[in-house]
């Protein structure tokens, strides 16, 4: 695109709601039963006098962002805020530029203020990820264009700069121009740890009996997908009995699946995950589900998995990067040691997802293969304005399956007003269904339908309930002391149960 729209950043409404899951899901270092949703809306002006706003929504967590325990979930909730503060603060200073130029230029800084404050960069990063999806959102509401139609036309303007000196020399206009949504996207199924399989697992009175699948067994025989993501912990032996007790399901009721293993940084070193590896080539149990595992997720704790290279595993089955993906340089940086993957997650940033998939086409090229890709991971993405965007991205990147578990641990979105249900559904019918209900995703024989997503914006025609939101409390302009009281999460405030520490803290997505 000859003419990058300019665009100045006018304001920021910034507001949150609670969702209560349904079933527990082991998050991290901690058990969740609750939630807290950010949602933002992003005004714009334009050369040309008009303004335009544009929505986006994520959920805060707390533990995978910074697993430090030193910090309460609180605090977790408070640093994201934090990171959002400053990206507004930084984009609004910069004036008139291009969308990629408002997160390119302001990249280093934000990084600088958030290590002030103590943020991690993966919470750094939460910020602008949460705030150029609303920008990108009023832009392409502003010229009619989708999210695809934008990222292919180069609407925002990505450029390699000096923060990507291995694109230097990568037509990034060709590359963007080539990509395709996917009409459709296979659902890969999460097993979290404490997951019942069968229904034997389930305690008495733990059973939920909503009209939706609780245990795995369930899970299968209702959607009938054929990609699961497994999650380990880092005891091989219990490991090994869980995934035992999941292969049965799977080699019985899921067809020609295909599995991801997650190791969620429970493993000290490549040795660690490799052990779990050869007990399960050893086990006979396994042998199946082996053969169909794609590639073992950060394995390895974030502190010390890119201090060495990772090759002895990497040679028998592939590795990616998540947790340790802070920064833009990282997957360059764990290539170099062995990972073929990074994973895509619209929290860590679309654009860093976008550079990255450019990063693996420009490898493959050079390799003569496909060596090198990108996975679509969840964080949590709840139905509505958070799984549209994650979809519309991982879809325009070519990826053909995506780690979705909202739908399973969350009731579609009956933490919305009906009204705003009921406009997403009414905007979106390929991709809900309202018969039992809360709108809740449409998955067919494991599959998404996306066509709906090719609508004005980053992917969101519903209407969002602002009424019915509440005003994000004000981030703390200090850096927080660990271990101090901190101002409890909503839900908590409101009497909600907390998160739930188990006393065996392993190590979401």
């Amino acid at each position: 695109m000859n003419n990058i729209p300019q665009l100045r950043l006018e304001a920021v409404e910034r507001y949150e709601r609670d969702v209560t899951l349904r079933l527990p899901f082991r998050f991290g270092v901690i058990t969740v039963t609750h939630s807290t949703q950010a949602v933002i809306r992003a005004t714009i002006a334009l050369p040309d006098g008009r303004t335009a706003t544009g929505i986006a929504a994520e959920t805060l967590a707390a533990k995978w962002f910074d697993k430090n325990l030193a910090y309460s979930d609180a605090q977790n909730l408070d640093q994201l805020r934090q990171a959002l503060d400053i990206a507004i603060d930084l984009y609004r200073a910069r004036g008139w530029s291009t969308a990629f130029g408002l997160y390119a230029d302001s990249y280093r800084e934000q990084l600088m203020r958030g290590a002030a404050l103590d943020l991690v960069p993966l919470v750094a990063s939460y910020g602008p990820a949460l705030l150029d999806r609303a920008i990108l959102d009023a832009l392409g509401r502003a010229g009619g264009w989708s999210f695809a139609d934008m990222i292919r036309r180069n609407v925002p303007g990505i450029r390699a700069t000096d923060l990507t000196p291995d694109l230097a020399d990568t037509d990034l206009d060709t590359f963007l121009a080539g990509l395709r949504p996917g009409a459709a996207i296979d659902v890969r199924h999460t097993v979290g740890l404490v997951d019942p399989i069968v229904a034997a697992d389930q305690k008495p009175g733990e059973r939920v009996d909503d009209g939706l699948p609780e245990t795995l067994e369930e899970v299968v025989r209702h959607y009938r997908g054929r990609y699961y993501k497994l999650k380990v912990g880092g005891d091989i032996a219990a490991d090994l009995d869980r995934l035992s007790r999941i292969a049965a399901v799977l080699d019985r009721d899921a067809g020609d699946y295909r599995a991801t293993l997650d190791g969620n940084e429970q493993y000290d070193d490549v040795e660690g995950i490799a052990a779990l590896w050869r007990r399960m080539e050893e086990t006979p149990d396994l042998s199946s589900l082996v053969a169909r595992i794609l590639f073992i997720e950060q394995p390895i704790k974030r502190a010390v998995a890119l201090s060495r290279s990772v090759e002895s595993l990497a040679q028998r089955k592939a590795l990616i990067v998540d947790e340790s993906d802070g920064e833009l340089g990282t997957f360059p940086a764990a290539r170099a040691l062995g990972y073929a993957g990074v994973s895509s997650k619209n929290c860590k940033g679309f654009y860093k997802s976008i550079l990255n998939a450019a990063r693996v086409a420009r490898l493959n090229k050079a390799a003569g293969a496909a060596r090198y890709f990108m996975s679509a991971e969840d964080l949590t993405t709840l139905a509505g304005i958070s799984v549209q965007q994650d979809l519309a991205l991982v879809s325009l990147l070519g990826l053909t399956h995506v780690e979705r578990n909202g739908h399973h641990f969350i009731d579609g979105m009956s933490f919305a007003p009906d009204a705003e249900q009921a406009s997403f559904a009414a905007a979106h019918p390929d991709l809900y269904d309202r018969s039992g209900g809360a709108a809740r995703l449409r998955i067919t024989g494991g599959t998404l339908q996306l066509g709906s997503l090719a609508c004005p914006g980053f992917a969101v025609g519903g209407d969002t309930d602002i009424a019915a939101l509440r005003p994000m409390p004000a981030a703390p302009k200090a850096r927080l002391v660990p271990g101090s009281a901190g101002v409890p999460p909503a839900h908590e405030r409101a009497g909600g149960p907390r998160s739930q520490e188990p006393t065996d803290i392993k190590g979401k997505s």
